[in-house]
């Protein structure tokens, strides 16, 4: 069998969506013992108040994850929902946790990977949210408190952000190019994968390296609101790929 590895973002995994729930775990079920290694990129989890909140469906999907892990590599990477997911969840999962950005060399590849999020600069307000969150002092406060003031905090944090979104234009809210290229020029690299944006796609474009242009790509996972979206490295290929959420 041909050596595979897969990249998935933006679940937002969530109580109130069973769907995608189990969309992943039929996902995790097709593909144990089927690829070499799993990349989440971020936004497993609509929130994520801390590994010390057990719930249901954090428990089920970290089984099925623990299970898919005894076949094959998984890593797990921040996103803007659930940067608090802590090494106690990514142990009980079989995951190992992975900085933003992140260099995956593989093949012939050797690729930037990326949640997305910090290459929104256009979007000012959500930058400097942003920059408070991930502040170690802020986070330690944050999990001191109890677990319905870190919920109602999460609340009202998804309501303000989805008054922000409404009311932004769809620009600013996609990666920014010039912080595109100046992450791919700092880290030598020609291809970066992200998600964030849902907005599924491949991109390719020219990056002047010392004057010369040298041909660059990058590729956004989706998200899983309506269908299922993974990229698959193999064989020398990156592709991006849909599928129904239910088969």
């Amino acid at each position: 069998m041909t050596p595979r590895t897969l990249l998935i973002s933006d679940l937002h995994l969530d109580e109130s969506r069973p769907d995608i729930s189990a969309a992943l775990l039929g996902f995790l079920h097709s593909n144990k013992g089927r690829c070499e290694a799993l990349y989440v990129l971020g936004d497993l989890f609509e929130a994520w108040i801390g590994d010390d909140e057990s719930t249901d469906l954090s428990q089920r999907v970290a089984g099925a994850f623990k299970s898919f892990s005894e076949s094959s590599q998984l890593y797990f990477m921040h996103g803007n929902r659930d940067f608090l997911l802590g090494p106690h969840y990514a142990e009980l999962c079989g995951a190992s946790l992975i900085p933003d950005p992140y260099i995956l060399d593989i093949d012939a590849f050797s690729i930037v990977l990326a949640h997305g999020d910090s290459l929104c600069t256009d979007d000012n307000d959500y930058i400097e949210f942003r920059n408070m969150v991930r502040q170690h002092p802020w986070q330690k406060d944050f999990l001191s408190q109890t677990l319905q003031q870190r919920r109602e905090f999460a609340r009202r944090a998804r309501q303000q952000s989805q008054t922000a979104t409404a009311n932004k234009a769809s620009s600013i809210m996609d990666v920014n190019q010039q912080e595109v290229e100046t992450l791919l020029s700092r880290k030598g690299k020609t291809i970066l994968i992200h998600g964030h944006t849902h907005r599924p796609a491949s991109h390719n474009f020219e990056l002047q390296t010392d004057g010369e242009p040298i041909q660059a790509s990058r590729v956004v996972l989706g998200d899983w609101d309506k269908s299922l979206w993974y990229a698959e490295i193999s064989a020398g290929c990156i592709d991006l790929k849909q599928a129904p959420l239910s088969s």
